[in-house]
């Protein structure tokens, strides 16, 4: 090697390599991290889960005032292909399927119910006993508050606490009770649900308050911790 290759050799040596980019400075990879963190929780809050507070009594004892429930909403919503329905865990609307939804008459309002008659479906309720197509079905779920004298108010007048019916469930459209029948305006007060205004499935409380009371100690001890964690069906 000649004296002018070893000098050149010597300077390239001397010369420091190319960095890399800057790395990220600890305050950016916060802010980097509660930005993501927060664009998943918009996107599970609109498009996967929703919390419910039940303000009523219409499907006790299933679902008590005062329960804050999750709903999935991901599960009955609308697929374009095939593809889609295979790959995606997307369920039918079925039979005794707990449901928020938008409230027919007032779109602004959600209401919970149960599905009891689907599309196509004649519906009838006989001594209140629902009928489907004709025959009784099981209901375990159902709570009554009257005796079944005194839910016929005056003779000759109908009473759709005891009898309703027969209707039949337009396409698109579900019928829908409460569990509490005594107590629940439901589709024998304001009919079919349209499919549109699904919101989710109910899936379980995730906390549940009795009676308020004033106070810190009041409060605690409202909180009804038998039911946290407590399965829908």
């Amino acid at each position: 090697m000649t004296k002018k290759e070893e000098r050149r050799s010597k300077k390239e040596s001397e010369t420091p390599a190319a960095e890399g980019p800057p790395a990220k400075s600890t305050l950016r990879e916060y802010f980097e991290s509660i930005c993501v963190a927060v664009v998943l929780a918009l996107f599970v809050r609109t498009f996967v889960v929703q919390a419910f507070k039940i303000p009523t009594g219409s499907m006790e004892n299933n679902l008590l005032i005062g329960d804050h429930l999750l709903v999935n909403k991901f599960v009955f919503a609308p697929t374009m292909t095939r593809a889609e329905d295979t790959l995606l865990p997307i369920d039918p609307i079925r039979r005794g399927d707990i449901l928020v939804f938008k409230y027919p008459k007032d779109p602004e309002r959600d209401f919970i119910k149960r599905v009891i008659g689907l599309p196509g479906e004649t519906i009838e309720l006989r001594d209140r006993k629902v009928h489907i197509n004709g025959t009784p079905i099981d209901e375990p779920y159902v709570q009554f508050l009257f005796p079944f004298d005194s839910t016929e108010t005056e003779p000759g007048v109908p009473n759709p606490r005891r009898s309703y019916g027969p209707v039949t469930v337009p396409p698109g459209y579900y019928f829908m009770m409460g569990d509490n029948r005594d107590n629940s305006e439901d589709s024998r007060y304001w009919g079919f649900m349209p499919r549109d205004y699904v919101q989710g499935k109910a899936l379980f409380v995730y906390f549940s308050f009795g009676d308020s009371s004033t106070g810190l100690s009041g409060a605690l001890g409202n909180v009804r911790w038998s039911r946290i964690l407590h399965q829908i069906h």
